[in-house]
């Protein structure tokens, strides 16, 4: 049997190693997922083992519009990929801001969402294990959308001032990895909290 050189096996693709900044990016993604893993594993656990209230039940509303906000903002932002890729810096510039806009809105919702629970419901971090494992929980999330929300906002001040060009097109998709996961991070947190938790 003879071997024939991978050069001339027709179709074949040239492998190429991916970036370093996906590969970063990826090992990021992994050991967030493990912490974000331990926090919903206790939020599970400690459900309905409170002695005392508020427990979720009384205090919870489905937060739609925020999830709304939060989803469709993947959505824009791979608009925006596909717009730097293809050298379409304005259209880049729209679709980017827009992701902003919706990660942000979802931002204030929580603050929101966090005011009434605090002040109305009396509920903190001390109140009861509901309240330590919500917080803790939603906290993380919210501090990763933070996170997100400020590196996009330094590549939205390049575009906006012509730093940004289609050459940095992979950069920009390395950050729409980590917006994805924060937005994919949010449907499982919502569905523990919000769905199975109340």
């Amino acid at each position: 049997m003879s071997i024939v050189p991978l050069e001339h096996v027709a179709g074949e693709a040239e492998w190429r190693m991916p970036s370093r900044g996906v590969v970063g990016m990826a090992s990021l993604i992994t050991a967030e997922a493990t912490i974000f893993t331990i926090f919903v594993v206790a939020y599970l656990y400690y459900i309905g083992r409170d002695v005392s209230g508020p427990t979720p039940k009384q205090v919870l509303e489905l937060p739609i519009f925020n999830t709304v906000c939060l989803l469709s903002s993947s959505f824009f932002i791979w608009l925006a990929e596909h717009a730097i890729e293809r050298g379409k810096m304005k259209a880049f510039t729209l679709w980017w801001s827009i992701t902003f806009l919706l990660g942000a809105i979802f931002l204030w919702g929580t603050g929101a969402e966090w005011y009434q629970l605090i002040v109305h419901d009396h509920l903190t971090v001390s109140t009861n294990l509901f309240g330590t494992t919500f917080y803790s929980l939603v906290g993380l999330h919210a501090s990763h959308v933070i996170i997100g929300l400020l590196m996009m906002l330094v590549v939205l001040i390049f575009s906006l001032t012509k730093h940004l060009r289609p050459q940095h097109a992979e950069r920009v998709k390395v950050l729409a990895l980590y917006w994805h996961f924060v937005d994919a991070v949010w449907v499982v947190v919502f569905t523990v909290v919000y769905v199975v938790g109340r």
